[in-house]
């Protein structure tokens, strides 16, 4: 593959044709951090766990940076983010014609900074995508194209999911995503966890047998 982005995979039970499963990790993550997923998901996918392409000190990798001023306020570099988004586009293509999968049978899996690029991604390369799996993200619409409601969604299906006291992207953020999501007539489902920024085990389960009747 060209691709710039180091990755890691998981081959897939099934000699061809398999549905790909892409995992996007959050801000100061790796592609080590949902890879430890893989090994519960089915046996037919073919994982590939992607890490972001921006090295952080002391360690970990971004997907754009997060900026802070004086006033502790934040925002993204939203050139760095629409870089990335299209580079998964790409490394999708690329991946598709490099291992044995099925190319309209993708799902893009992201937590974090990594589901605030899968949304991107699927909502402006919709043909790329089938299924989102978003974990405790939200929509960026910085990071999407103008005129979406001239694009054909009917493909996508998307499980979004959030902590109800995550204290490092607000819950509301995430509430905003199905309303969005509603009014492209875009199939979504959307779950609440009582946890934080994170994964709680019945949110695994969710997605899991979500997932297992869609590949």
């Amino acid at each position: 593959m060209n691709s710039q982005l180091h990755y890691i995979t998981r081959p897939s039970s099934l000699k061809e044709n398999a549905p790909l499963l892409i995992m996007l990790h959050g801000y100061g993550s790796d592609e080590n951090d949902l890879f430890s997923f893989a090994k519960e998901l089915p046996e037919e996918l073919f994982i590939i766990s992607v890490r972001a392409p921006h090295p952080m000190q002391p360690y970990g990798n971004a997907w754009y940076a997060i900026n802070f001023d004086a006033n502790q306020n934040k925002w993204n570099d939203v050139e760095q983010a629409l870089e990335s988004r299209d580079n998964i586009a790409q490394f999708i293509d690329e991946a598709c014609a490099e291992y044995p999968v099925n190319k309209d049978n993708v799902t893009l899996l992201g937590f974090s900074q990594g589901t605030i690029l899968s949304y991107a991604v699927a909502l402006t390369y919709p043909e790329k995508v089938k299924n989102i799996i978003a974990l405790s993200g939200y929509i960026s619409e910085d990071m999407l194209n103008d005129n979406l409601e001239d694009n054909d969604y009917s493909n996508l299906d998307f499980y979004c999911s959030h902590g109800s006291v995550d204290q490092v992207i607000p819950v509301d953020w995430a509430r905003k995503a199905p309303v969005f999501l509603n009014k492209l007539n875009i199939k979504n489902t959307f779950s609440e966890f009582p946890v934080g920024h994170g994964v709680a085990p019945q949110n695994f389960y969710e997605f899991k047998s979500w997932l297992e009747t869609r590949i």
